[in-house]
């Protein structure tokens, strides 16, 4: 259990974009602001289902990328990993990850730098996974992030795993796979484009990795039935009452649900497992 002070350090900590203005910050912190903690396209369901394929366990050394407000971390920590690295390029994020807690002796450290250039050590980890953040970049750092995971894995031990945003199905017509990218940026004010499954494969091929696992699932991060799964009924209603309060918020949420419910045949959830590719000799 946290500390008194560390209880007290993790609430006064101030969330990531705070002090922005709510019609001009990116979605995924105007979201936290209202008190949402679970930012991840398939939710706790897939998040879970990712950390099962990937096996965590106390022999493991974990570095997650683009760590957060922490939800994930806090369900890797209760699989007891030997040590868990944060890594975010946000101040506020790494104030918050450096309060982190964990049940047993895992090592725990928060690092304040860039996904594609975290500045850990060569094999320093068993396990690199990151969520909701590949999405946002355009192709070139999409490889940049996806190769730096690459380098940090141990050869002989090393499991890989993304959660991202997904364009379905394979094949989909590029003019509406930018169409669909466009109506994002202009909801959450963040360049996102997301790929098909074959295209999130074939990244990780390029790069180094066999795939081993995937999952699909529904995009409905603001829909109700979701909300309530992944924060519970109480928060939910936090946050709904939040919005409610704050007009300029809920105007962007609203927008914001309206995109996911207009593209919701072509925009899912994707979460796949890869381990590196064993070289040629």
């Amino acid at each position: 259990m946290a500390s008194t002070d560390q209880q007290d350090r993790q609430q006064n900590t101030p969330l990531p974009g705070d002090g922005l203005d709510a019609a001009r910050m990116p979605g995924h912190w105007l979201l936290a602001r209202l008190g949402k903690r679970v930012l991840r396209p398939g939710g706790v369901e897939l998040t879970g289902w990712m950390l099962d394929a990937l096996g965590v366990d106390p022999e493991d050394r974990v570095v997650e990328l683009a760590a957060g407000l922490g939800a994930t971390a806090r369900l890797t920590l209760t699989r007891r990993p030997a040590a868990y690295t944060a890594v975010d390029r946000d101040p506020s994020a790494v104030a918050a990850l450096s309060a982190l807690t964990a049940p047993g002796p895992t090592v725990i450290r928060a690092v304040r730098s860039d996904a594609a250039d975290t500045g850990l050590p060569d094999g320093a980890a068993s396990v690199v996974y990151g969520e909701a953040m590949l999405t946002m970049q355009h192709y070139p750092a999409k490889r940049r992030i996806v190769r730096e995971a690459r380098r940090l894995l141990d050869d002989s031990t090393g499991r890989y795993a993304m959660h991202e945003l997904c364009l379905l199905p394979d094949g989909l017509d590029p003019a509406l796979a930018d169409r669909i990218a466009a109506d994002l940026q202009d909801a959450i004010h963040v360049g996102a484009r997301p790929l098909t499954p074959s295209d999130w494969s074939e990244l990780l091929a390029i790069e180094g990795f066999t795939v081993t696992a995937h999952k699909t699932a529904p995009m409905a991060l603001l829909e109700p039935r979701r909300l309530i799964a992944d924060e519970g009924l109480i928060p939910a209603l936090r946050i709904a009452g939040r919005a409610l309060r704050d007009p300029a918020a809920l105007r962007r949420v609203l927008h914001m649900r309206r995109v996911f419910r207009r593209h919701s045949a072509h925009l899912g959830a994707i979460s796949l497992v890869a381990v590196p590719t064993p070289t040629q000799a």
